[in-house]
């Protein structure tokens, strides 16, 4: 909305002071001409705003100038400024919204304490992109104008029509009755009933959506921390599931237990190692999870899984047999 977008213009220009019409145009993700009008609409409105030309001019706000948008008190922006630090309203397709949010938190700090709080936030990191061993964490991210309109439809309680990729399986449309949104280590899934059965799909894998004018079929009230359990358990204790009993360092537990569905039976043995009874969700999930420990663990059984990892050795010790091309 325009309002809006005036609005995060004058936040802007009051935060960093003479900016030109192409970085404000990239901040605001619009045309430069559109920033030119908006400008002349601020200074039609009383805004003090001009224009400084030359190199390395701009538009900037007569100094003193503030605008009083909020009443929280420095705790409560400090605390939203933090929070808003994270990337999870990325998985709603609230990003923009985000940013635009943290720009008013600023604005209504008192001048003593902005630059401490500033601070605060650049002392302060969650959830990072990589973690200790430069691995990146991988999101999946899903278009936001279909977010959004997955989003639109929740709120409502209308009927949502989803073009939806199932894992393994080509997109096919379905028509869902939405009921809650989750975010999950940043990826983002719609809780939703089709049928009258519950249905759990991974926004990633929306490539469109539709809703609908029928209104949806679902409870006025919900527990979505409940309704999140409740399909967890279904899910960890469905599909091919397959019990493994191995062998594991103890420096390595914690990541194994991390990886599997459930711990069955855990027992020390003399030298220090542990034999573990754990279930995974299917094959392939358990040749992952023991192949990441390298000689860490040892599966004992079952047999093709100790005969999947030899094989997987085998064929990689004979890729480093061969001499390298020059």
């Amino acid at each position: 909305m325009r309002a809006d977008r005036l609005v995060s213009l004058v936040l802007l220009l009051r935060q960093r002071g003479r900016l030109s019409a192409d970085t404000l145009a990239r901040e605001l993700e619009v045309s430069t001409r559109t920033v030119l009008r908006d400008i002349d609409a601020l200074s039609a409105a009383g805004v003090p705003v001009y224009a400084e030309r030359g190199r390395h001019g701009g538009f900037a706000l007569l100094p003193g100038f503030r605008t009083e948008l909020t009443g929280l008190n420095h705790e409560e922006a400090l605390a939203l400024l933090i929070a808003g630090s994270r990337r999870g309203a990325q998985a709603f397709g609230l990003g923009s919204a985000l940013a635009s949010a943290m720009l008013k938190v600023a604005d209504a700090l008192p001048e003593s304490s902005r630059d401490s709080a500033a601070d605060a936030v650049q002392r302060l990191l969650i959830d990072p992109e990589t973690d200790l061993l430069s691995r990146r964490q991988l999101t999946e991210e899903a278009p936001d104008a279909v977010v959004a309109e997955v989003r639109r439809a929740v709120l409502a309680g209308r009927k949502l029509r989803i073009h939806y990729a199932a894992l393994g399986q080509e997109p096919k449309w379905r028509t869902v009755d939405p009921i809650g949104l989750v975010t999950v280590r940043e990826q983002g899934y719609l809780l939703a009933a089709r049928g009258g059965e519950d249905r759990t799909y991974r926004l990633s894998r929306i490539s469109a959506a539709e809703q609908l004018d029928e209104t949806a079929q679902r409870p006025n009230q919900v527990d979505l921390d409940r309704a999140w359990q409740e399909r967890s358990v279904r899910f960890r204790t469905g599909g091919d599931q397959v019990t493994v009993l191995a062998r594991v360092h103890p420096k390595r537990r914690e990541e194994l237990v991390s990886t599997a569905l459930a711990v069955l039976a855990e027992v020390e043995e003399t030298d220090g190692w542990l034999r573990m009874e754990l279930t995974f969700q299917d094959q392939r999930h358990a040749e992952w999870a023991l192949w990441q420990l390298a000689t860490n663990a040892e599966a004992l059984s079952p047999q093709w899984l100790r005969s999947s990892l030899r094989d997987r050795a085998a064929a990689i010790a004979s890729c480093y047999e061969r001499h390298p091309e020059s």
